[in-house]
């Protein structure tokens, strides 16, 4: 009997295999990691911390990219970006923890991205997560926030925020990837600090569009410019490190380097550091210092990931209304790079900086070919069912309403139509108001070439502006291409206000 069992079993894969082959398809191909992914399986095993979790902090950080070891501005190291410096000790306590060198956790991939789990393991024992609670990711965002040592509430929130608005969006590069997944981040006292960027928090004294984090006094020198100095140049940064962690470094005294402004990648946010009239420490050359504005750019000089449209035309704005303030030409010889300084030993924004479409943008040449904003109360292009009600409650509102229902086990959308011109990539963006008692993962589907794609998002920050979902391939025609789903786990109502969708 053993023996005719086993002849079946040699038969059926050996047939299994012909199969295989005749579909064009290796028999016994197996997927193969990349050394990446293997990484990070291998380390979040290790200290029992949630993998994917520990890929989107690492994203938030770096991309995923280790930077051959060379530190970034504020002295972080590798794909988790480990730091040292005078209030910063994360690479020292990852030695400590792993038992592995410094410089090989600078330098190797694996040891790094050890370290960071280690590290994260550590906090969250600090406070308190048992076996039970480190299960879950969203448990895990108290921990998140002390990994980025920020120096105020407000900033560890736009740390840990970051991190997880990845874990919704996914993760695909290097070949690592993080499907997009509902998550429900417990944020404990954090959902009480102020939201950077958000409508309703304190706006720049000199750009209304962005938010206003004083950098330290140490960092800058006071001045009454442009009476003091005339102010004839915009110089362009790119902070060699995270949005939130480039903001909590010039808050440190430590630093002895500030920027006027610094630009988020995914979204284009702002947050102005130092006032116009005041001279910001970012050229390294005291006479550009006093007759130029410096904007920092959330990225790394060699790695064109960061530099997204969203970015570009938020800087652009940013340029733009600097320049038509203070009489500045929109121009290559006023508008410059770091590396143009004279003196200058620093090479950014560098060569993935893409000038032409920057400048375009400035001088409002590079608007949409094409962009249609959809409205819950655009006629013929919003269709939602009965159990979607409608409300008036928050400011932060497109238009004069918007709807919400309750999270159930079942899609029931709220769509927006929209005709597209023609096949190609289009940018997604949308808008909602917040609240604490709006979904915390709202699941937006949009009607990809390639098949729907769901992107999930956290309704209770971040509202009243428009939030980018990514770019996607669209069809050319008339279909509903945007929808908010009630089918998640997340808490909270589920809201549907406005989209906005461009050629890109």
């Amino acid at each position: 009997m053993t023996l005719v069992r086993t002849r079946l079993a040699a038969l059926a894969t050996s047939i299994l295999a012909v199969l295989l082959i005749a579909a064009g398809q290796p028999a016994l191909a197996v997927a193969k990691d990349s050394p990446l992914q293997a990484a990070f399986a291998k380390a979040a095993a290790a200290q029992d911390v949630p993998r994917d979790l520990l890929v989107a902090l690492a994203y938030a950080e770096t991309h995923l990219d280790g930077h051959k070891g060379e530190p970034s501005a504020s002295g972080g190291y590798g794909v988790m970006h480990l730091v040292s410096n005078p209030t910063n000790h994360s690479l020292e306590k990852a030695a400590e923890l792993t038992k592995l060198p410094a410089d090989k956790l600078k330098a190797d991939d694996e040891a790094n991205i050890l370290g960071g789990a280690a590290v994260l393991r550590a906090l969250a024992d600090g406070l308190g997560l048992d076996e039970t609670a480190r299960k879950d990711a969203g448990r895990w965002y108290q921990a998140v926030a002390k990994y980025g040592n920020a120096s105020s509430p407000e900033l560890a929130r736009l740390y840990a925020d970051a991190v997880y608005e990845q874990l919704g969006l996914g993760i695909d590069i290097r070949g690592v990837q993080v499907k997009p997944q509902e998550v429900t981040a417990d944020r404990g006292e954090l959902a009480k600090a102020p939201q950077l960027n958000a409508q309703a928090e304190v706006a720049s004294p000199d750009y209304p569009p962005a938010a206003w984090v004083a950098a330290s006094s140490s960092n800058y020198t006071a001045s009454s410019r442009p009476s003091a100095y005339a102010i004839d140049r915009v110089i362009i940064h790119v902070t060699q490190g995270s949005y939130a962690g480039t903001i909590s470094w010039f808050q440190n005294s430590a630093a002895q380097v500030s920027a006027h402004y610094v630009v988020k990648s995914s979204n284009g946010a702002i947050t102005q550091m130092v006032r116009d009239k005041d001279i910001a420490w970012h050229a390294g050359n005291w006479t550009y210092n006093t007759r130029s504005i410096g904007i920092e750019h959330e990225g790394y000089v060699n790695d064109a990931s960061w530099f997204t449209d969203a970015m570009y035309r938020a800087s652009a704005a940013l340029t733009k209304a600097i320049c038509d303030k203070y009489g500045i030409p929109k121009d290559r010889t006023h508008i410059i790079g770091h590396n143009q300084v004279p003196g200058a030993t620093h090479t950014d924004p560098g060569p993935n900086w893409n000038w032409t479409t920057y400048m375009n943008y400035v001088t409002g040449g590079g608007t949409p070919s094409w962009s249609t904003t959809i409205d819950n109360t655009t006629s013929g292009q919003f269709t939602a069912s009965a159990n979607w009600g409608t409300s008036t409650y928050s400011s932060q509102r497109y238009g004069a309403d918007y709807r919400f229902a309750d999270p159930v086990a079942a899609s029931d959308p709220a769509w927006y139509s929209a005709t597209i011109p023609s096949a190609g990539t289009y940018r997604v963006e949308v808008w909602y108001p917040d609240d604490p008692g709006y979904n915390s993962s709202a699941p937006y589907i949009v009607a990809a070439s390639g098949g729907n794609q769901t992107v999930y998002v956290d309704q209770r920050s971040g509202g009243g502006a428009w939030k980018s979902l990514g770019t996607f391939s669209l069809n050319a025609g008339t279909y509903n291409a945007v929808g908010v789903s009630r089918w998640t786990s997340g808490t909270g109502l589920v809201i549907a206000d406005a989209v906005r969708i461009s050629r890109v």
